[in-house]
């Protein structure tokens, strides 16, 4: 089972990369992953910046999922 696990983690780190390359090329309509997180950061709900709680929230979890053990 944690074979099964490292390979989806390691697809989905492949298919983040040809994204990412893709968005990089000349004339790309697909926004980068930069982008992306720009456009998150700002949004805001009122004084609160709901974005950014949201994307320290996610990181959160991520290190707690992966560097907690």
């Amino acid at each position: 089972m944690r074979y099964v696990a490292i390979a989806g983690f390691t697809v989905a780190l492949l298919l983040f990369g040809v994204v990412e390359w893709a968005a990089r090329r000349e004339d790309s309509r697909i926004p980068t992953f930069g982008d992306v997180c720009a456009y998150v950061m700002r949004y805001e709900v009122g004084p609160v910046p709901v974005g950014r709680i949201a994307l320290f929230g996610f990181w959160w979890w991520m290190g707690w999922h992966f560097f907690a053990r």
